[in-house]
C-alpha cells in the first residue's frame, strides 16, 4: 500500500496526521487489513471516520480547557515534541540517507512546519481565550472551503458555480455567527482578536495543504513529516522558553496527551481508514459533522450557551461549505 502525503493532507483537517504513516506502514506489515469484515462491513466503514471527527471534535474542547489550565506555547511544544520523539526511530535512518534532497528543500519543510505544526494549532490554543470552542469547530469546518479558495489561486484550480456561490454563502454565515445575529455591530466594533486568530489558525492550514501539493517535495512520507515536525519544535522553542509557566501537572498532563495520542495520531489513522473504504470525497462530507458533535459536547460538559445566531450562521456557513463540495459545474458552463 503506497500513501502519498500530497494526497493525505487534503483529507486530514486538523492537521495532526504527523504519525499515521508509519501506523499505516504496520497496519500492512501485520497483515491486519486482510480482514474481509473490516472492509466489507458498512457500519464499521462509515464508524472510522465517524470516531475521527468525534476525536477532532474533542480535540476543540480540549483546546478551549487548555487556556485556563497551560499556556498556549507550552502545549503546542509539548505536543509536537512528543510526535517528534515518537517518529524518531522510524525515520532518522531515512532522514541521514535523503540528507541531500532534505537539503535542497529545507526552506520548503520549514515552511510546512511553520504552517502545519507551529500556526494552525498554537493560533488555535490563543484564540481559545476569547472564543468559544462552538465557534472553533465552526471555523474549523470552514477549511476544506478555504482549502479550495486558496487552489484557485495558488495551484489554477479552475473555479466552479459551487465555488462561487458556497463561498458567498459561507461569508454570509460568517458574518451573521460573528457579529451575533447584527451585522451592523461588526461594522463599528469590527473583528475580535480571539476571531482573527482562529481565521488565521484556519487559513494558514489550508495554505500548508495547498503547498504541500503543489511543492510534492520528493522526499518519503515519513522522512518529509520527521523534518517538518522538527523545524515545527525547532521554530516553537523560543516561545516556550519565552513562556511564564510550562510546568505540566494533573490538571494540564491529560491535556497534552490527548493533542499528542488521539488527536494526532488514533483520529488521523481511522480518517485514512474511512478514506481507503469510502474514498476522499465521501469521506470529507463527514466533516461537516465537527461543529454538530462540537456543540452537543461545549454544551453538555462546557457548559456554553447555544444561541439562535450559532444555528442561523453556522448553518449557512456549513451549507456554503457542502455547497462548494457538491456543485461543481465550471464558471464557463462546460462540464
Amino acid at each position: 500500500m503506497r500513501y502519498k502525503s500530497a494526497d493525505l493532507s487534503s483529507c486530514l483537517p486538523d492537521g495532526q496526521y504527523c504519525l499515521v504513516f508509519v501506523i499505516c506502514f504496520e497496519y500492512d506489515k501485520y497483515k491486519l487489513a486482510h480482514s474481509s469484515w473490516l472492509f466489507e462491513n458498512p457500519l464499521m466503514n462509515c464508524l472510522f471516520p465517524l470516531l475521527a471527527v468525534l476525536i477532532w471534535s474533542v480535540n476543540a474542547i480540549v483546546s478551549k480547557l487548555s487556556a485556563s489550565a497551560i499556556d498556549p506555547a507550552a502545549i503546542s511544544f509539548y505536543r509536537w515534541l512528543l510526535a517528534l520523539l515518537v517518529l524518531s526511530p522510524f525515520a532518522l535512518p531515512g532522514v541521514w540517507r535523503h540528507r541531500q534532497q532534505i537539503k535542497q528543500s529545507w526552506w520548503r519543510l520549514l515552511v510546512l512546519g511553520l504552517l502545519g505544526m507551529v500556526m494552525y494549532q498554537s493560533l488555535a490554543y490563543y484564540a481559545a481565550h476569547s472564543v468559544s470552542a462552538l465557534f472553533m469547530g465552526i471555523i474549523a469546518a470552514l477549511i476544506p472551503l478555504l482549502t479550495v479558495l486558496l487552489s484557485v489561486v495558488v495551484m489554477r484550480l479552475a473555479p466552479t458555480r459551487g465555488i462561487l456561490l458556497g463561498s458567498l454563502l459561507s461569508f454570509c454565515g460568517l458574518v451573521w455567527l460573528v457579529s451575533r445575529g447584527d451585522p451592523a455591530q461588526l461594522l463599528i466594533h469590527g473583528l475580535g482578536k480571539g476571531e482573527m486568530m482562529m481565521f488565521a489558525a484556519s487559513t494558514s492550514y489550508a495554505l500548508y495543504g495547498v503547498l504541500t501539493r503543489r511543492w510534492a517535495i520528493a522526499l518519503p512520507d515519513w522522512q518529509s513529516l520527521w523534518m517538518q515536525i522538527f523545524f515545527g519544535v525547532l521554530l516553537l522553542t523560543p516561545v516556550f522558553l519565552l513562556a511564564p509557566d510550562v510546568s505540566l501537572n494533573a490538571h494540564n498532563l491529560p491535556l497534552v496527551l490527548f493533542a499528542a495520542i488521539p488527536a494526532s495520531v488514533i483520529a488521523p489513522f481511522l480518517w485514512i481508514q474511512g478514506v481507503m473504504r469510502l474514498g476522499a470525497s465521501s469521506t470529507s462530507m463527514y466533516m461537516n459533522l465537527v461543529p454538530i458533535f462540537t456543540a452537543v459536547i461545549a454544551v453538555g460538559f462546557l457548559h456554553e450557551a447555544l444561541h439562535s445566531y450559532h444555528f442561523i450562521g453556522g448553518g449557512i456557513a456549513l451549507a456554503g461549505v457542502i455547497l462548494a463540495q457538491r456543485l461543481r459545474i465550471p464558471l464557463s458552463g462546460r462540464r
